[in-house]
């Protein structure tokens, strides 16, 4: 699985770099599909495992095709359409979903190279539903995103165990919509929601209105102190183990939340803290525990990097973390400035010694 990961994060990473020079979506196809579905295990010259430009008869017209069909057993089993990088792909979904009820394939793709739309015929049989079960954007890629699309690969794909879970996808990933929308903006239906609960009076929609900003700050002060508390429990219980699996928890726990922490949360909304970027902040926290207290290890982003600082001071930063691009690197505060380049996040774990150097300086200077 760690190989399928960094195979997955390599075409990201391909992605990201070529995507400007690509103006055609013969040129997507080649350039960014292919590279993806072979990655997927399939050998993309060989008819038995990957078709493209398959014929699919649509009613009276004939000799229709679609970009690609993934075969088994001489049988489609995935239909992917594929456009192009520079298209948007929602106003496409109507012409894959006529070309799914004309073949045996269970799944169907849609993609511009670098969203992935999978759908299936969770609502009615061998029609395809209207909204896909699991989208991927190679740009943004998360963990579970990764593990999900393992389930594609030709040694591993199984149409019923992917139909067993694509209805939990569909409807989880629904519900964290749904969610995050309320985080933003309390609906007034929402607002009543939580009121029958708290108060007893007659819910107008003035009270509503008086409501929604306090409704807001409890959501946020709610996520944000169960987070802190099971990091906070994470940290204390860690020790020096690489593999450790408090180490697990903290990050999971970070990957868990839609927001940030309010202790380490950017305050320029044009700043996006990625993922990545808290894997590291809290790895860095976990091996600074040894020597300093937690609580005294903050983060600053910026649209360049990632600083991890003690006190809460820019002139103390220990680190500064590069994940910004497809090459990852790590910058010590130390007298050469040495910068680390790093495959993973977890690479990070082997320069314990050389952060908390780093931090041992600040002490010796406030000691002077």
């Amino acid at each position: 699985m760690e190989d399928f990961k960094q195979q997955i994060k390599s075409v990201a990473g391909r992605i990201e770099r070529i995507k400007g020079n690509i103006l055609t979506e013969e040129a997507t196809k080649t350039s960014l599909i292919m590279p993806l579905i072979q990655a997927l295990g399939y050998d993309i010259f060989n008819p038995e495992e990957l078709v493209p430009e398959f014929v699919a008869d649509v009613g009276i017209k004939k000799g229709e095709k679609i970009d690609y069909a993934i075969m088994q057993d001489n049988d489609p089993v995935i239909l992917i359409e594929a456009k192009s990088v520079n298209e948007v792909l929602t106003k496409h979904d109507s012409q894959l979903f006529r070309y799914f009820g004309t073949t045996k394939a269970k799944f169907a793709i849609l993609t511009n190279g670098v969203e992935y739309k999978f759908f299936t015929d969770l609502e009615e049989q061998n029609k395809m539903d209207q909204k896909p079960f699991f989208t991927i954007n190679m740009l943004d890629l998360k963990e579970v995103d990764i593990v999900e699309l393992a389930k594609f690969r030709k040694n591993d794909f199984d149409v019923v165990n992917v139909l067993t879970t694509a209805s939990e996808l569909k409807y989880t990933g629904e519900i964290k919509q749904y969610l995050g929308r309320q985080w933003e903006e309390p609906s007034e239906d929402f607002i009543k929601v939580i009121l029958n609960d708290i108060y007893q009076g007659v819910k107008t929609k003035k009270v509503v209105d008086n409501f929604r900003d306090l409704v807001k700050k409890s959501l946020n002060q709610f996520v944000n102190e169960k987070v802190n508390d099971k990091l906070q429990k994470a940290l204390n219980s860690s020790s020096e183990n690489n593999e450790d699996p408090n180490i697990n928890a903290a990050i999971e726990v970070e990957k868990e939340k839609e927001n940030i922490p309010t202790e380490v949360k950017s305050q320029q909304d044009e700043i996006h803290t990625t993922e990545e970027e808290i894997e590291g902040y809290v790895l860095v926290k976990l091996i600074l525990k040894e020597e300093f207290d937690p609580a005294r290890v903050y983060y600053r982003d910026n649209k360049s990097y990632f600083n991890v600082l003690l006190d809460d001071n820019i002139r103390k930063w220990i680190c500064r973390l590069g994940f910004n691009g497809s090459n990852k690197y790590i910058q010590l505060n130390n007298e050469s400035r040495t910068n680390i380049k790093i495959e993973s996040v977890n690479e990070i774990t082997n320069y314990k010694n050389e952060i908390l150097a780093v931090a041992r300086q600040f002490e010796t200077l406030v000691s002077k």
